[in-house]
């Protein structure tokens, strides 16, 4: 069995909620990491689990740490390119998901054949 791949945009997740996540960016996508744990064994509803869960940080939230369950990839410069890379990486017969709002990069994804996916499938109730 393959598991899918699910990359999740961490800034662009997080800026799609106005909780406060500006006042301490690392601590926003350390929640979200958190969050994406349940994510990683059970699933979305459009992409059953259990799936191998990339979260894509950069700036302010680079520090952040894998953990069980997500892994963290920081990205050297832009947050998009990375995660270009990422599914670049992963393998044409694997199915891969991309958690993002942002135009641009859903363009870019698509175009390596991952599916989109907005925020909100993410983001706790």
């Amino acid at each position: 069995m393959t598991i899918p791949l699910l990359v999740v945009d961490a800034a662009n997740v997080v800026g799609s909620v106005p909780d406060g996540w500006w006042r301490d960016r690392a601590a926003a996508a350390a929640r979200l990491r958190d969050d994406l744990v349940r994510v990683a064994a059970e699933g979305l509803p459009t992409l059953p689990g259990p799936l191998e869960v990339v979260l894509v940080v950069e700036g302010r939230a680079k520090h952040v740490e894998s953990v069980p369950g997500v892994r963290v990839v920081p990205a050297p410069a832009s947050g998009d390119d990375a995660i270009v890379d990422v599914v670049r990486a992963n393998p044409p017969d694997r199915p891969c998901a991309v958690v993002t709002a942002d135009r641009a990069l859903r363009d870019r994804v698509t175009a390596l054949h991952a599916t989109v996916l907005g925020p909100r499938t993410v983001r706790r109730a």
